[in-house]
């Protein structure tokens, strides 16, 4: 029989483990302490449940954690993970900032994506599976210095929002006071915007918001994210105004920029326009990182801070997004790719 995993569970969900192996109830919260606060990866390492507690529990379940296949460090201290998750490659990426001691933590919440922007070697892959919460939290939990982690983006491989009950439960492990307690500022889901799932993510949590732009012409977005045709980004921009953006929760529009395609003064001028009444959301201009066989060019950095100046000069606070990892195949989805293509 096949053994069910602990990690990933949620209190609740570790409670109904610990009756179903004969532990009584609080052994859960002993649990959850071990997997989410010491990190550990094997039952018998739970010493303050009993000899035979833990034996009983070994029968049916296992802790499920799972180390990368391969690691790679980029020059500037970037590593990208490798993972195998059931024969299926997923990445995860650990960005050092270098400046203020902020590391960041990229994690993938899909095997490939349904949404096939035309940007994205992910997108190229198809959709393989979801990730279960597990399976997203090991990536951090079996990251090289976790506990150092400032920040963790959901913006590794997949759509978060096609995967939202476990996205959802993941977000739930990370915040709790019996999980690894992290305040959800710490915490940024990016997604296409697909409203009903969106929907939930803003009422169950109080995590940052990304939001994939990159263009303000609803044609050439269609062109460039296909999803834009049954999830336009009209019907997001109405969901997300019904939410107040003025406390410390953030709202972000990502704009990977293109050469000839979004980069124009026209451009600047209509994103301005489009986000006009969500004046307090930030822009994070992100430089596109070279995908084989591809039509798209990434813009010059001068073109970048131009473009930037003009959203700030008109009242839109715009950020460029530093690249890294530009030696280890920095765009999503290129070390998952050349794996799968190896096996």
């Amino acid at each position: 029989m096949e053994k069910k995993h602990l990690f990933g569970m949620t209190l609740e969900e570790l409670q109904a483990a610990a009756a179903e192996t004969g532990l009584p109830k609080f052994a859960a919260k002993q649990m959850a302490d071990w997997l989410y606060k010491k990190n550990v990866a094997d039952i018998a390492a739970m010493t303050n449940i009993s000899v035979r507690g833990r034996e009983a529990l070994a029968q049916s379940y296992d802790v499920g954690r799972v180390a990368p296949a391969a690691v790679l460090t980029s020059a500037d201290g970037t590593r990208k993970m490798l993972y195998d998750y059931d024969g299926k490659a997923v990445e995860t990426a650990y960005i050092p900032d270098g400046h203020d001691d902020r590391n960041t933590l990229c994690v993938s919440s899909q095997v490939g994506c349904k949404m096939a922007c035309r940007f994205c070697m992910t997108g190229r892959q198809g959709f393989a599976a979801n990730l279960t919460a597990g399976q997203i939290l090991n990536q951090m939990a079996s990251t090289e210095g976790w506990e150092d982690l400032s920040n963790m983006v959901f913006m590794g491989m997949g759509e978060p929002m096609d995967n939202v009950d476990e996205t959802l439960k993941a977000l739930q492990i990370l915040t709790s006071p019996w999980g690894y307690a992290w305040s959800p500022r710490r915490i940024t889901v990016s997604t296409i915007g697909i409203p009903a799932p969106l929907r939930r993510l803003l009422d169950e949590s109080e995590v940052h918001v990304a939001i994939s732009l990159h263009t303000p012409d609803p044609t050439r977005r269609a062109e460039l994210m296909p999803a834009q045709k049954g999830f336009p980004i009209a019907d997001t921009l109405a969901l997300l105004a019904r939410y107040d953006w003025t406390g410390q929760r953030r709202l972000t529009f990502e704009y990977t920029m293109f050469d000839g395609i979004n980069d124009s003064a026209a451009d600047a001028d209509s994103l301005v326009k489009l986000l006009a009444p969500m004046r307090w959301c930030r822009v994070n201009i992100i430089a596109f990182n070279a995908i084989p066989d591809s039509d798209l060019r990434g813009c010059q950095r001068k073109k970048m801070e131009w473009f930037r100046d003009i959203l700030n000069a008109k009242g839109l606070t715009a950020t460029i997004r530093q690249s890294k990892g530009q030696d280890i195949d920095a765009a999503c989805g290129m070390l998952s790719t050349k794996r799968n293509a190896q096996q």
